[in-house]
C-alpha cells in the first residue's frame, strides 16, 4: 500500500484480501484454500472473449482454460455451465475450492491468514506508516 501511495495512488483494491477475513461471508475452506495459495495459483478466464479475469486455479477454471485453449477459442456458451455466478456462490457457500469460480487475484500469494478486519486494517496502517517512516529518511 504504501509503495502504491507512493507512486501516486489514493488506495488499493483489496478484494481478494478482504475474503480472506474472519467476516467475510465464505466458508472457512475457501479462506484456507487462499491462505494457501501462491502468486501462481491463478488462471485467467475468459480471455479469448476479451473479458478476462483472474481467479483462482482449481478444477473449473482448469476446465476453462482448457476449453479456451482449444483452436479458435471458445464461446461463452461453452463454458457457461462452468462459470454460473449460481454455481460459484453455492461453492463459496458449501465451502467446495473445486465446486466453481473463485475470484482472486495475484495478491493471494501474500495471505498468509485469517484476521478480523480491524486486525488487517490496522496492520495495514501500521505497516504503510512503517513503510512511509522508512522511505522519508532516504527521500526526505
Amino acid at each position: 500500500m504504501a509503495a502504491a501511495l507512493v507512486l501516486g495512488a489514493e488506495g488499493v483494491n483489496m478484494g481478494t484480501r478482504f475474503c480472506a477475513t474472519r467476516e467475510a461471508p465464505i466458508h472457512d475452506n475457501i479462506k484456507q484454500a487462499l491462505v494457501a495459495a501462491s502468486e501462481r495459483d491463478t488462471n485467467l478466464i475468459f480471455r479469448t472473449m476479451h473479458n478476462t479475469a483472474r481467479v483462482l486455479k482449481n478444477a473449473i477454471s482448469d476446465e476453462v482454460v482448457s476449453i479456451e485453449r482449444r483452436p479458435g477459442g471458445a464461446q461463452f456458451e461453452e463454458v457457461r455451465h462452468l462459470v454460473t455466478g449460481q454455481r460459484g456462490k453455492a461453492a463459496l457457500v458449501a465451502g467446495e475450492p473445486d465446486g466453481g469460480i473463485v475470484s482472486a487475484g495475484q495478491c493471494v500469494g501474500l495471505i498468509d491468514d485469517v484476521p478480523s478486519c480491524e486486525e488487517l486494517i490496522a496492520r495495514m496502517v501500521a505497516e504503510c506508516r512503517e513503510q512511509l517512516g522508512t522511505a522519508s529518511r532516504y527521500f526526505g
